[in-house]
């Protein structure tokens, strides 16, 4: 398939911010796409392998200008003025490439064959000259590419693809394509992208027509899941009301998600953002071999800090950073022990647990781990209906420095990826957000040289929306927690253009912070304003669908002005 016509198709789907004709022109598309042609699926939403595939392209935009530069024999100086001014690389490219000065050699049509077959050699370079092989596998493609191909290209390297799709956009345009937009297909369709995380398989079995078929596609042992979600409950009162009684009540830790793989002697370990972590944990793995029986599982659990002397648990900032270290494992877990604290169970021995009702799924859990504190525990539940009792474990709960509670429907089943209303959570009145990171200035003083006072911002459906500043809560020296230095270089690399002192960065981290107060404000795209918000935490666990949204910001709003009004 030539790539100039996924690339038109982009500009389509880019040229209206309507949902149903985003669906609408993905559908038709869809119903020409070739079976052979199947992982175009991926690069409609700027990826090269399913979810669940670890790979990804990783291309700075120091190296992106590089290559425009050299594709078409601009200099450098050029390529980055031109940036400063667009504030968009692949509109540089777009650009440039109407007015090469290079001569094109080696020009061909390009294929989404070549672009996926060039794409995907980038994760496996290592070594001495990586960097020019990569620069040479890029420049080959935009060598070749028409203004429109080099826009895209460069915004798939740099993962910027900006045409308004998203997953759920996706499964409404195969529902559409083969099914007429049923509302049944479409549920079938998402369960199945949920246990499976490849658009490119699912694909195939829509492709046919043949809802059933979607059967065929079922949970794999070591292929990670998304973690199911809970929704918000006002109090006791509004959980028990929404889930009836009794129900189970559990700790809500204060920790990071971790779902834990084991096939026979094969033991993995995925965040909940699906990134593989096994080597950064390998007391967990020790503790499922001794601990839990069962020849293969997946269990759904929350890792948690602990002080090794103490022995009272510690928020997450302060084992967050293990997430990402990849050296001196044995060290951070002398300083920075977890326990496991399993509370659901997805697959067990051959057989998907998912549609099993949770009392089933937690008796499973109580047989086959064997509680060992410190290493890896059932989560502390309690099954009940009172209210009273409810509220002595939730107290009991903070008390052991953990979030709140969580109330959880006996009867409901396991629903990857989706935040469902059988499950709830209570924790103490909401003062904390987890949001990203959109822009920055440039310090001054003791901070000069750094980023500091950072733009942050919430989610509205495909856009982001600011919502305040922050500079408290982040070390001008190191010792705990992130400092102003070790930020900056997670953000330098993503910044997409400069105004002064000013910079604009692309969303991708996120981070937890609390506030004293949410405001209205005209200076902010949101409508709101944080009054005092303090950095608690970086949160590599979650990702850009993880963070606050709009409507929740105003319903913390409604919540803490009614709060006010009413003592």
């Amino acid at each position: 398939m030539r790539y100039k016509k996924l690339a038109e198709l982009y500009q389509e789907l880019k040229s209206t911010t309507k949902r149903l004709e985003k669906i609408k022109i993905l559908s038709k598309f869809l119903e020409y796409l070739h079976k052979e042609d199947r992982d175009v699926m991926y690069l409609l939403l700027g990826d090269i392998y399913p979810e669940y595939d670890e790979r990804r392209i990783g291309i700075s935009h120091q190296l992106a200008i590089k290559s425009i530069s050299k594709a078409t024999g601009i200099e450098l100086k050029q390529v980055v003025k031109e940036w400063k001014s667009l504030g968009d690389l692949g509109r540089v490219a777009e650009k440039l490439t109407l007015n090469k000065k290079q001569s094109t050699l080696h020009n061909y049509i390009l294929t989404t064959e070549k672009v996926l077959e060039n794409l995907r050699k980038l994760p496996e370079l290592e070594g001495k000259g990586t960097v020019n092989k990569k620069l040479a596998l890029i420049t080959e493609l935009l060598t070749s590419a028409s203004p429109i191909e080099a826009l895209y290209l460069v915004r798939t390297l740099i993962g910027d693809l900006r045409i308004g799709v998203k997953e759920s956009t996706i499964r409404e345009s195969m529902s559409k394509a083969f099914f007429d937009g049923d509302k049944e297909a479409s549920k079938k369709i998402q369960g199945t992208i949920d246990k499976s995380n490849d658009l490119a398989a699912v694909f195939d079995v829509v492709k046919k027509g043949k809802l059933k078929e979607l059967k065929k596609i079922s949970l794999e042992v070591g292929k990670p899941i998304k973690a199911m979600l809970a929704q918000k409950a006002k109090d006791f009162k509004d959980g028990f009301k929404k889930l009836g009684k009794p129900c189970a009540v559990e700790y809500k830790y204060d920790g990071f998600r971790l779902i834990i793989h084991k096939k026979n002697k094969n033991i993995l370990l995925f965040t909940r953002c699906l990134e593989n972590v096994t080597k950064q944990f390998p007391e967990v793995v020790g503790y499922i071999q001794k601990y839990v029986q069962g020849k293969s599982f997946i269990l759904d659990s929350e890792a948690v800090g602990f002080d090794r002397k103490t022995k009272e648990y510690k928020p997450f900032q302060e084992i967050s950073q293990r997430i990402r270290r990849k050296y001196n494992i044995e060290k951070l877990q002398k300083e920075l022990p977890i326990e496991i604290n399993v509370f659901d169970i997805i697959y067990y021995n051959g057989k998907s647990q998912l549609n099993e009702p949770f009392k089933k799924r937690t008796a499973l859990i109580k047989k086959i781990i064997k509680n060992n504190p410190y290493k890896i525990i059932c989560a502390k539940q309690i099954i009940i209906g009172n209210e009273e009792r409810a509220k002595e474990f939730y107290k009991k709960a903070l008390k052991e420095n953990q979030e709140g509670v969580m109330m959880k429907n006996l009867e409901a089943i396991y629903k990857p990826g989706s935040r469902v209303g059988h499950m709830l959570k209570i924790k103490p009145e909401e003062r904390d957000l987890d949001l990203v990171i959109t822009g920055a200035e440039y310090g001054t003083g003791k901070r000069k040289g750094w980023l500091s006072s950072f733009v942050l911002s919430c989610k509205d459906k495909n856009k982001f929306l600011e919502i305040g500043k922050v500079g408290t809560g982040i070390k001008e020296k190191s010792g705990q927690g992130i400092t102003f230095d070790e930020l900056t270089k997670k953000l330098i690399p993503l910044i997409t253009k400069e105004k002064g002192k000013t910079v604009y960065i692309k969303p991708k981290i996120v981070v937890a912070v609390i506030y004293q107060e949410i405001q209205k404000s005209p200076n902010y795209a949101s409508g709101f304003a944080l009054r005092f918000p303090r950095f608690t935490a970086l949160r590599p666990d979650k990702s850009l669908r993880d963070i606050n949204t709009l409507d929740e910001i105003k319903e913390d709003f409604k919540k803490q002005k009614r709060n006010y009004r009413y003592g």
